[in-house]
């Protein structure tokens, strides 16, 4: 049983530290569709920096901060030229998977150190740490207004005083720092290898998470464990041999993701689980 529920922490804190970073871009108003590409990106960079130092805390530093710098390109696209935040946000997947492949090809097959964690492992106990802290600034600290209001209303927060464009800045950099950590987490403790691909979709799973978490940190620690759990069964059911093919099991995470959209998408829900009224809307003060 044991063995399981650390099984489960650990297939669910990439999807966390992920979705916890997107929680807070959103809920500022930009959505970040590269959030495929900042994970791949990551975990190519976690594992080079392990293989090159053997150092975890390392890896996932600077994966963290390779995040937020490709994270950047989309703040600076799509807030300071107001462009598409949907056109830029998968630009910057294609970006990031094609620098993760292109960079990537020389550490294909190498083998990782040994990796210093066995069972409950650091980052996973860091990973719930930080939703607990991140509700805490959500919800109860001034901060946390600032970025609920530039999701809600930015023409008000600008009135107000609140630099949009500032707090809008912080939360898609600091969803791409976390995105980036999530990359390293599955390259260096979960699986630590890497291949092309090895981010297989997760960054378009934690779009849907976010919603499914209701734009609340707490929640995503449920939401984020729920397809971590989705991900451990596609496993064992291969194993118990039921008859069906593989190729069924492996579609198990990405049909969950396509079945939260489809409930949650529509207006009804989106009113009942606090959708940011401005997501995806490019403001402009001379515009307001």
């Amino acid at each position: 049983m044991l063995e399981l529920l650390i099984g489960l922490l650990g297939a669910g804190t990439p999807y966390l530290l992920a979705t916890l970073g997107e929680v807070y871009a959103e809920r500022s108003g930009v959505m970040n569709l590269g959030l495929e590409g900042i994970i791949s990106l990551g975990a190519f960079t976690g594992f080079a920096v392990f293989y090159q130092t053997g150092s975890i805390p390392l890896a996932m530093l600077l994966s963290g901060v390779v995040g937020l710098l490709l994270s950047l390109v989309h703040a600076v696209v799509s807030i300071s030229f107001r462009a598409n935040q949907i056109v830029s946000g998968i630009a910057l997947s294609m970006l990031g998977l094609g620098l993760s492949g292109f960079f990537g090809r020389s550490y294909v097959g190498l083998k990782a150190p040994p990796t210093p964690f066995h069972g409950l492992d650091p980052i996973m106990i860091f990973a719930l740490v930080l939703s607990f802290v991140l509700w805490v600034v959500m919800f109860r600290t001034r901060v946390g207004l600032m970025v609920r209001a530039t999701g809600e209303n930015p023409s008000a927060a600008d009135a107000q005083g609140i630099d949009v464009y500032k707090v809008r800045y912080a939360c898609v950099a600091f969803g791409g720092f976390l995105g980036g950590m999530a990359g390293a987490y599955l390259s260096t403790i979960y699986t630590p290898m890497w291949i092309e691909g090895l981010s297989a979709g997760r960054g378009w799973i934690c779009i849907a998470l976010v919603i499914l978490a209701s734009w609340n940190p707490l929640r995503a620690i449920i939401a984020s464990y729920i397809f971590g759990g989705i991900e451990i069964l596609q496993f064992r059911l291969q194993v118990l041999n039921l008859g069906v093919r593989p190729e069924f099991y492996l579609m198990l995470p990405y049909l969950s993701a396509m079945a939260v959209l489809l409930v949650f998408s529509r207006e009804t829900m989106r009113k009942k689980w606090a959708f940011p009224a401005a997501l995806a809307q490019p403001y402009s003060r001379e515009e307001a």
